[in-house]
């Protein structure tokens, strides 16, 4: 009975939002549409909530529940508040736009908090099949929510190709998972662990089923030679939903790689970190170069993310407690900017008009100083300029490779970052001193605005005293990992 009960304390923030995306769903059905705001409010309560379980019932101790198949620690408390606070700004920024598209409606809300629920199995998730479980739930909530605009042409071509490449990414990962089942007898990640650690094992199995579960968490990070599906995704996908795509989940798959990399196959660590190492040069490398020929802003800054992938794999390939703080930092500070780029997108949208091109950003600053100046910090924190978020991050992530012995690949780094500055500064240039092609007037509701201002403020407030943010970055790893 006691191990019940510390098994539902230990799951209330998850089973909370279940219960809350369900009667949603059903709300739903009896509300007005004037009335919807109530989904709205309901939905965020929930977050509330949920946030409120995982911060009072933290301890900095690691315990297992559901007979080890799911863990409370450190990291998935921290990385669940985070996902919380990533969705709720989400809320808040996609709430006009939905509504001008008449998206307004329950299912928006029940869907997103189903894949919320999958980000936080992923975190928690102390088994294979766990793991895989919180995954789908989280990519199929996301493939539905891709075509929840049904009239939209584009919508629907963007959902049948994530869903297809997405089922392959999951058969690849499912198939790596049975072969090290095969060989250790265990689908719980500490067994398995202790299996490679005392065993005699047949290593070419382990690797090519190590390859296959590689191969599937770099398609759902979106690192280079799985990254085809992302800018089509990120373009064809209402902006609310790329929103959505873009930020939050990329915590989960950190912890996923995390979960299964470095607690269930460390004693594989040197096998996976060139793996890691070759998509991280080759995301680098393709993201950068490719975003300087976008003329789509979705576009650029799919390619951008897929670049940033890169840097957080230069941090997880370290192997080692810096690298993998680096790399969550790193993750944290990437998952703000997007918020803000994608959020100051929601704001120069209007109903019949899509603010997704380059061109539409010029002269920005002639229709709104204020604005003009969120997305420079937004844009320049991208670039990892000084003294924003994203130069501390870069700076930590390349430190820690340094410091693993990766000198020539920090080198090549840094000046492949110097290129990529090249197409976040021609935004700025376009909004500066360019004329401006559209004359409306940005309208929209005040939460947004002071929320994404104080979203983009916060990319040059932590930029400059990052030390907060870093150590909770580092606890959650040393206490976790350590």
């Amino acid at each position: 009975m006691e191990n019940i009960r510390y098994d539902l304390i230990t799951a209330l923030p998850e089973i909370v939002i279940v219960c809350m995306a369900m009667f949603i769903l059903l709300a739903d059905l009896f509300l007005k549409s004037s009335n919807r705001i109530a989904i709205y409010v309901l939905a965020q309560v929930t977050l509330l909530v949920a946030a409120y379980l995982t911060f009072s019932t933290h301890t900095p101790s690691v315990g297992y529940a559901f007979t080890g198949t799911f863990v409370d620690d450190a990291m998935a408390d921290v990385l669940k508040l985070m996902i919380y606070l990533g969705t709720s700004l989400i809320f808040v920024y996609s709430r006009q736009y939905i509504q001008l598209r008449e998206m307004y409606r329950g299912e928006f809300y029940a869907l997103v908090l189903f894949s919320v629920v999958g980000m936080m199995i992923m975190v928690s998730g102390q088994n294979m099949l766990t793991l895989y479980v919180g995954l789908e739930l989280l990519s199929l909530s996301l493939y539905a929510l891709v075509a929840l605009d049904r009239d939209n042409a584009r919508a629907t071509e963007a959902a049948m190709k994530y869903f297809v490449l997405g089922a392959l990414a999951s058969g690849m990962l499912l198939y790596g998972m049975s072969m090290i089942y095969g060989m250790t007898g265990s689908l719980n990640i500490s067994e398995i662990n202790n299996a490679l650690m005392g065993g005699e094992n047949v290593q070419s199995v382990l690797i090519l089923g190590l390859v296959f579960i590689v191969a599937g968490l770099a398609f759902k990070l979106g690192a280079v030679p799985f990254q085809m599906w992302v800018p089509d995704v990120y373009e064809g996908s209402p902006t609310a939903i790329t929103l959505l795509i873009s930020s939050v989940p990329k915590l989960a798959a950190f912890a996923f790689i995390i979960r299964m990399l470095e607690q269930g196959l460390h004693t594989l660590a040197v096998d996976w970190q060139q793996m890691l190492m070759i998509m991280a040069v080759l995301s680098i490398v393709i993201g950068n170069v490719t975003a300087i020929a976008q003329t789509n802003l979705k576009r650029m800054l799919a390619y951008s993310t897929i670049s940033h992938v890169g840097f957080v794999l230069f941090g997880l390939m370290s192997a080692s407690i810096n690298g993998f703080t680096s790399a969550l930092f790193y993750i944290v500070s990437y998952v703000l900017m997007t918020l803000a780029g994608f959020g100051m997108i929601l704001l120069l949208s209007r109903k019949g008009f899509e603010a997704e091109k380059l061109d539409d950003l010029k002269g920005l600053n002639q229709r709104s100083p204020w604005h003009a100046f969120l997305m420079l910090i937004v844009m320049f924190s991208m670039a990892g300029v000084p003294p924003t978020l994203g130069f501390y991050a870069k700076f930590t992530v390349l430190q820690a490779a340094l410091q693993a012995g990766f000198l020539w690949l920090v080198v090549f780094a840094v000046l492949m970052a110097v290129i990529g500055a090249f197409y976040y500064l021609r935004v700025i240039k376009l909004m500066y001193f360019d004329e401006p092609v559209d004359h409306h007037p940005i309208q929209a509701p005040m939460d947004m605005r002071i929320v994404l201002g104080v979203n983009a403020l916060a990319l040059l407030v932590i930029g400059l005293m990052p030390q907060g943010l870093m150590e909770l970055c580092s606890y959650a790893i040393s206490k976790s990992l350590g």
